[in-house]
């Protein structure tokens, strides 16, 4: 099975092979070396078509970018846009690489972990002209963590266009039959929870509690160490992991969790029993588990499903000696840029503040896909018409200590690194948590010098 990154809703998919498309963008950063500039001399005011690429596929999202963008073009009578879907970040790089008149103007893409490739290549273009001459305050507009993913090093190359944030999803009746009255807020609580709301069926369960194997979904390590306020990477830019200790109380709090709940063993033979992570018999909807780490989407998706029980959104727990930051959980999303070969990149700019700081663009969008706004004034604007339960996402986008996994020279290899060590030590193959830590981030610093 191929390693896997954090997965994007099914809008699509991140990469589907996460090395190969890191490696992909290295061949994109070095084509990108020397190659001739895109055009900003065009006015923004002529008549223009410009091509805007995108990753959503389903027909209802689909329709959701097509209605924005008739939106943007009655606001812009002078520019078209051809809009084409369902593309990759490999179709955006192949393009990129080419250039010519079938590139796009306007790229979109649901993998943040390669903003650092697509800004270090100079694939996308500086956005910082395009932001001081329309006046824009990025940090009165967008919330740190959202800045934080959509640069690297300094150059601003995309933006945010929508966001996600992850929390934890319950199931009311379950925990109303083990005597559970509240969502966990801390890992102690949630595990008991887990424990109490488990039940076995021979050598296998009728229910668990929560599913806590890295290969459980978004059960990802990056999503949840984010619940111990991780730092990555130290100041001179080397690997943090062995050092921070967040990331060795996440894993020892996994693996504690995977034994209280009957091994590793065992769990991965449950896990094999569930449906689709994107379809009707997902685990949480069928209630073969009780807890579900999970992203905003999944709340529209199990209300679609019809499931035969309450559903409850809270964030995810905090460490016991963090309560004081309950609410907190893991930012990621959708971002835009200008590609640096457009040659139209004045009239491309209009599309791209229009479609992440105009406030009306971006709540719109937000209640047609039903995801988190982007924009501080969008979170709190009165038009989102959204499930009451989604205000918990919005919370979570909003907490000042929310956060997110940093970009990196060489796209998510980092945390594919540090994936591969948590399927290790989670089913007991790797038993050294300090030493293994240290040679994780041995390799994490070496690939990125090797990318340099």
């Amino acid at each position: 099975m191929p390693v896997r990154l954090p997965e994007r809703p099914r809008r699509a998919r991140r990469a589907a092979l996460a090395l190969a498309s890191a490696a992909s963008l290295a061949l994109l950063a070095s084509a990108c070396t020397g190659q001739s500039a895109g055009g900003t001399g065009d006015d923004p005011k002529a008549k223009a078509t410009i091509t805007f690429w995108h990753g959503w596929s389903a027909p209802s999202e689909v329709k959701a970018v097509n209605d924005n963008v008739k939106r943007f073009e009655a606001d812009h009578p002078n520019i078209k846009v051809k809009v084409v879907s369902n593309i990759t970040d490999d179709k955006i790089q192949q393009a990129l690489r080419a250039g010519g008149s079938n590139a796009p103007d306007v790229v979109s893409s649901f993998t943040t972990d390669n903003v650092g490739k697509f800004c270090s290549s100079g694939a996308f273009a500086d956005l910082k002209p395009f932001l001081d001459k329309s006046k824009i305050d990025l940090e009165k507009t967008f919330a740190k963590s959202r800045l934080d993913y959509t640069q690297f090093e300094g150059r601003r190359c995309s933006l945010p266009l929508l966001g996600d944030a992850y929390g934890l999803y319950y199931n009311k009746d379950a925990f109303e039959a083990a005597g559970i009255t509240e969502p966990p807020e801390t890992w102690s609580e949630f595990d008991a929870a887990a424990v109490k709301l488990t039940k076995a069926k021979g050598d296998s369960y009728e229910r668990l509690g929560f599913m806590p194997v890295f290969h459980g979904y978004e059960s990802t390590p990056g999503h949840l160490v984010a619940q111990w306020g991780p730092t990555y990477f130290d100041a001179a830019g080397k690997s943090n992991i062995a050092k921070d200790p967040a990331f060795a109380n996440m894993f020892t709090w996994q693996k504690n969790l995977v034994n209280k709940l009957g091994g590793f063993a065992k769990l991965e033979k449950y896990r094999n029993t569930f449906g689709d992570e994107w379809g009707a018999k997902h685990p949480f909807h069928t209630g073969q588990v009780a807890m579900q780490l999970d992203g905003e989407w999944r709340l529209g998706m199990a209300m679609d499903a019809k499931l035969p029980f309450e559903i409850g959104v809270a964030p995810l727990p905090v460490a016991d000696d963090q309560r004081d930051e309950y609410g907190k959980g893991y930012l990621s999303g959708t971002i835009v840029g200008i590609a640096a070969t457009s040659k139209k990149q004045n009239a491309a700019w209009e599309l791209v503040k229009y479609m992440t700081t105009d406030t009306d663009a971006v709540v719109n969008f937000a209640n047609e896909l039903r995801n988190v706004p982007s924009t501080n004034e969008a979170l709190t604007s009165p038009e989102l018409k959204l499930d009451p339960r989604f205000k918990t996402f919005l919370d979570i986008a909003r907490h000042a200590k929310s956060n997110t996994t940093p970009a990196s020279v060489n796209g998510g290899v980092y945390q594919v690194t540090l994936q591969e060590f948590g399927y290790l030590y989670e089913s007991g193959k790797e038993t050294d948590l300090k030493g293994g830590l240290e040679r994780t981030a041995r390799q994490i610093d070496t690939d990125i010098e090797k990318a340099k």
